[in-house]
């Protein structure tokens, strides 16, 4: 990260005053080119920098950015787009009525672009999915006219019409036929007639302001020492990356809400990232709380139009406070005073498709970029955050207990070759009866388990065959409730079938392993009298069933939460006393060079949902590895000295964080294509000291929606910059046919 956090300012230009003569513009258009084209300015046009503004191209009208002439770190400059002489430039078309993009996003979009070897114009479209050429229509509603042109022809539902108006106030055509009781037609009658008259209606801006004296939290000596020292970094209005790092249950989420109103008292922007969506409801809960107002949201679940006015909201800077989904790092921000990822050890933020980036990552940049302070938050911080803080590149607080004196739960392995289940059944007697237990007791339970669906695999009893995704390497999970097999990597759904596709055998199919709809099968039958949710992606499809289920639990409207990943993340249910981890191994196999690492922040993060409150928290993780690392850490609370070990056992191969990593992933229809592209990349691979390229070799996914895969991976010291390196060896690499895609990710999270 060290060398996208040096960046050089934008070389001087006439463009930098709008008054000069300028003839010449670049425009920079959302679509794949390599970087702006140049337009001629009409002599009645001016234009800056940042000017969203219509061009013509290829016969067609398209939106545009009019684009910084600036220069990147040589590590990380690409190649321009041809000039173009200036008898063939097309004209300007239009300046169009929106606000100006910010100099701070543009060079972030510059930053992303040029870090991520991806053209300038798909990270701008990411800035400009939500806008709207045209500024919003005004509204228009219905007064009185003070006509008296049919006072003779008066009725008693025209009456009723006239004494809605009475406060002077617009409607609309149907909220007014509905206070009146009469229909559409008979407004619309009165308003031909004259007795009404249209008049627009002003709305009330889109925000309001939150409010930072509306309730100021009562804060432990710790969380108030923490939450002055994150004010006075706001309030130096300069760049400083902070990692806050506290125990589950610490108030972290409290403290750095402090650090918000700091912000705000300075009348500058803050931008709240969260790893998820489902996460927001409790956590707009917290921030309604403490001031007194929702903030902006923004994540790919809002509706067009409440996109466009967010987006225009925080443009102009009414938006005073966003939390967002990693998108919401390219929004406009005019005057960005404070960024808080959340949660930032989570893998959520790294995008996979499309423009391939890690919103951690780039918050930094986007922070660094408009001199602001960046506040990564967790529990469990990631290798690479704590590397920067051993460093000295980042600065770290601690909040070491937790908050309102609720101790850490106590962890325990359940050895299951001691304590095995039932046969055909995951529940071990333990556990069984420790939930029984807790629920006696009046208090509430969770089940753990990572996976979705009934089971992971469906295998023939007859023949052994197993049901793969036809467009994948990858088995089909059962969705029992859905009555389908479906794969998690490309959508395909298609129904149990009765008969083997293989031997054709009657009802020979079984489902292997179980999936969390499995468990909530077992823990109906064993525990038949509780109350229980499932909290999962396919229970919970956005944030109004995440906030119904949340408030369930909260009130104590259920005794058993069983769930995947989502229930590990941040949640504070104060009934919660006792966590079951069905298989805490799972995640520990394979090749994955951070397994370990997720596989103790993920079990971490879900053992934290216990004991929050005044009753003391349990946690019993299954496991046929008591013995592995990851168990004892977790038994011992000892997660530093976990991620210690990690650093000790990466440093010397020079592996992620201590090193950067590259992969360039080859996909094509047949896989000879692949092969052949894939082996050529490896004939043209770079090599010298501290370079190393392994690969090419089939990816664990070798087959990914049809398309066949092939994975090449650069390491490199953490003094070498890959960007050239991979621009210089794509360059010498002869070009792969039009069926062949070859796709980059830097820095890249998974390795599928």
């Amino acid at each position: 990260m060290e060398s996208i956090l040096s960046p050089k300012r934008p070389t001087p230009t006439s463009l930098d005053n709008p008054d000069a003569p300028i003839h010449r513009v670049p425009v920079l258009l959302p679509y794949p080119f390599a970087g702006a084209f140049d337009y001629a300015r009409p002599a009645d046009l001016v234009l800056a920098p940042g000017d969203v503004v219509l061009v013509p191209l290829n016969r067609r009208a398209e939106l545009g950015v009019v684009w910084d002439r600036g220069a990147l770190p040589d590590e990380l400059a690409q190649d321009a787009v041809p000039a173009v002489a200036d008898a063939k430039l097309k004209p300007v078309s239009a300046l169009l009525d929106v606000p100006r993009l910010p100099e701070s996003l543009r060079r972030f979009v510059d930053w992303v672009a040029a870090y991520t070897l991806t053209p300038p114009g798909l990270v701008l479209a990411m800035a400009l999915r939500a806008l709207s050429t045209q500024p919003p229509a005004p509204t228009q509603g219905w007064v009185r006219s003070g006509s008296n042109a049919v006072t003779a022809r008066e009725t008693p539902a025209r009456s009723r019409v006239l004494a809605a108006l009475a406060d002077g106030v617009p409607r609309r055509t149907a909220e007014l036929a509905r206070l009146a009781g009469v229909s559409s037609g008979v407004v619309r009658a009165m308003a031909e007639r004259g007795v009404l008259r249209e008049q627009e209606i002003t709305h009330p801006a889109p925000f309001a302001s939150p409010d930072i004296d509306h309730a100021t939290p009562d804060l432990s000596p710790d969380q108030a020492r923490t939450a002055e020292q994150l004010a006075r970094l706001v309030q130096a209005r300069r760049f400083q990356p902070v990692l806050l790092d506290g125990v589950t249950g610490s108030g972290k989420t409290e403290t750095y809400l402090e650090a918000v109103a700091a912000c705000l008292a300075e009348g500058r922007q803050a931008l709240v990232l969260l790893p998820e969506i489902a996460l927001s409801a409790q956590w707009l809960q917290r921030f309604t709380r403490r001031f007194g107002v929702a903030p902006a949201v923004w994540h790919s679940e809002l509706g067009a139009r409440r996109r466009r006015v967010a987006w225009r909201a925080v443009a102009a800077g009414e938006a005073r406070v966003v939390v967002g989904a990693r998108s919401a790092l390219f929004l406009p921000f005019p005057d960005l005073g404070l960024i808080v990822v959340d949660e930032e050890h989570e893998t959520a933020f790294k995008q996979e498709d499309g423009v391939t980036y890690h919103a951690r990552d780039m918050a930094v940049v986007r922070a660094r970029l408009a001199g602001a302070p960046v506040v990564l938050v967790s529990a469990t911080p990631s290798l690479e955050t704590l590397a920067n803080v051993e460093s000295g590149r980042y600065r770290h607080l601690t909040l070491a207990a937790r908050h309102g004196g609720a101790r850490l739960p106590s962890v325990a392995a359940l050895d299951l070759r001691e304590h095995p289940p039932e046969r055909g059944r995951f529940l071990s007697p333990p556990l069984i009866e420790a939930a029984h237990r807790t629920m006696r007791a009046g208090e509430q339970a969770m089940l753990f388990l990572n996976r979705r669906g009934y089971a992971p695999l469906t295998l023939c009893r007859s023949c052994g065959h197993r049901i793969q995704c036809p467009n994948c390497t990858a088995w089909l999970v059962e969705h029992r409730a859905r009555r389908q097999l479906a794969c998690h990597h490309c959508g395909h759904t298609e129904p149990v079938p009765v008969h083997c596709p293989a031997c054709n055998a009657e009802n020979s199919l079984t489902p292997i392993g179980p999936g969390v709809e499995r468990i909530t099968e077992e823990a109906r039958a064993t525990f038949p009298d509780a109350r229980i949710l499932v909290m999962a992606s396919d229970t919970l499809p956005g944030p109004t069933a995440t906030a119904e289920a949340v408030r369930k639990i909260t009130d104590r409207e259920i005794d058993l939460v069983i769930g995947t990943q989502i229930v590990a993340k941040g949640w504070h249910f104060p009934g919660l006393t006792l966590v079951g981890v069905i298989d805490a191994d799972l995640g520990l196999g394979g090749g994955d060079l951070r397994a370990a690492e997720r596989t103790v922040q993920l079990l971490h993060q879900v053992s934290g949902r216990a004991g929050r409150a005044d009753a003391p928290g349990h946690v019993l993780l299954q496991t046929y590895t008591p013995e592995h690392p990851v168990m004892r850490a977790l038994a011992a609370n000892d997660f530093a000295r976990f991620m210690e070990r990690e650093a000790e056992q990466r440093r010397p191969g020079h592996w992620p964080p201590y090193g950067r990593l590259a992969a360039l992933i080859v996909s094509a229809d047949t896989a000879s294509d692949a092969d052949r592209a894939a082996n050529a990349l490896g004939r043209s691979a770079p090599s010298g000291d501290g370079i190393q390229v392994l690969g090419p070799a089939p990816a664990p996914l070798a087959i990914l929606r049809g398309r066949h895969r092939r994975r090449l991976l650069l390491k490199t010291r953490r003094d070498i910059a890959v960007q050239p390196i991979l621009r210089h060896w794509l360059a010498a690499t002869t070009p792969a046919p039009r069926s062949v895609t070859i796709d980059v990710d830097v820095d890249p999270v998974s390795f599928l």
